[in-house]
Order: C-alpha cells, then structure tokens, then sequence
C-alpha cells in the first residue's frame, strides 16, 4: 500500500474508534448493529484493512454518523471549512473542530460534544 491510502485508512479507523468510544459501545456491541465480526471491526480500526462502501454505511449508521463524515476523517472527501471556508449551519463542521483541539483530552471532547449535542436538540 502506498503511504498517503495507508494515512487515510489510519485516519478512518481513529475517527471511526474516536465515534465509537463516543457513543459508549464496545467493539462487540458495534459489531453487533452492524452484523460485522469484532476482527473485521479491529481491523478497519487499526487501519489494517480497506471498507467497502456498504461496511462504511453500515458503520456510519450504528455510530450515527454520516458516511460523508466518516468518509471526510480519512481524507477522501474534502469540505469547504477544510481549505478556509466555514459552513456555519453544519453542526458536524463544530464536532470535527472539537476532535481536532490538540489541547483537550479525550474525555473533554466528548464532553463538550455531548453538550454542543444537547443544546441543537433545543428549541
């Protein structure tokens, strides 16, 4: 494998773990919603092994996350906020910004993000 796919496939399965972890699921209750082999999970989180697309929307839907995202993380898909130009009304654009403050502990981030989650469901 070339060294910026392995990059990519590295970057999908932390953001992928970093989601999981998120949502307080273990890698045997992932495998579970998405009816794929705690192995096969294992690898893709390590970033030993490529998803399919159809592994990547079974995925994205029991993290509830989009495949965009998902997808974005690895560096396969480029945003507009990524090269300058903010999209305001996208709250996944303020959740990518908070996992990527270098500053901030695991547990903080996913503190803030649940409360930033909190707050959009009010009216």
């Amino acid at each position: 494998m070339n060294e910026p796919f392995d990059t990519q496939m590295e970057a999908l399965g932390d953001f992928i773990r970093r989601q999981r972890k998120l949502a307080n699921l273990s890698l045997r209750q992932l495998a579970e919603r998405t009816r794929l082999s705690n192995p096969y999970l294992s690898q893709i989180e390590r970033g030993l092994h490529q998803p399919s697309m159809r592994v990547i929307k079974l995925i994205s839907e029991a993290l509830n996350v989009s495949a965009e995202t998902l997808l974005t993380h690895a560096g396969v898909l480029h945003h507009p906020e990524q090269e300058g130009t903010a999209v305001p009304d996208d709250p996944s654009a303020v959740e990518r910004a908070i996992e990527r403050e270098k500053r901030l502990s695991d547990q903080q981030k996913s503190a803030l993000i649940s409360v930033y989650r909190s707050m959009l469901r009010v009216d």
